[in-house]
């Protein structure tokens, strides 16, 4: 399994806005500079994150994005869900909507997908922003 640029990029963005200990809005525009990404393909991952609840956008001249929450309530899982849709090594195994398969009732594997897909998600689950707000403070740049 594999998580797309838009996790990756999203949750990087999440931490960069978290950061943010004043919590004044951060624009786009200094996000996109500080992780080195365009400002329309970030716009693209912000607005769903948004849509969630996770971010607040702010308008004006000293507008741009906060979190929607704290970061001890929002899990890396959260922002993978909101950016990728369910957690699911295969389709049968899909969280929201496993798909029809004719050898569901007769599969020795399905047991190994569910428990990738549980492993997978428990982990996920175990992080939130402030955990990784922590972990960036131990390390020196």
């Amino acid at each position: 399994m594999k998580f797309s640029t838009k996790s990756r990029y999203g949750l990087r963005a999440m931490i960069e806005i978290a950061s943010n200990e004043n919590n004044d809005p951060i624009p786009s525009k200094t996000i996109a500079q500080r992780q080195d990404l365009s400002v329309r393909y970030l716009e693209q991952l912000l607005l769903p994150l948004k849509q969630a609840g996770l971010l607040k956008s702010i308008r004006g001249s000293q507008g741009g994005y906060i979190l929607g929450k704290k970061p001890s309530e929002i899990t890396v899982l959260d922002i993978i869900r909101v950016l990728e849709g369910p957690i699911a090594p295969v389709d049968c195994v899909n969280e929201s909507s496993p798909e029809k398969c004719n050898r569901f009732e007769s599969c020795v594997t399905k047991n190994i997908w569910y428990k990738v897909r549980d492993c997978v998600t428990d982990i996920l689950n175990s992080y939130t922003l402030k955990d990784l707000l922590n972990e960036q403070k131990s390390i020196k740049f």
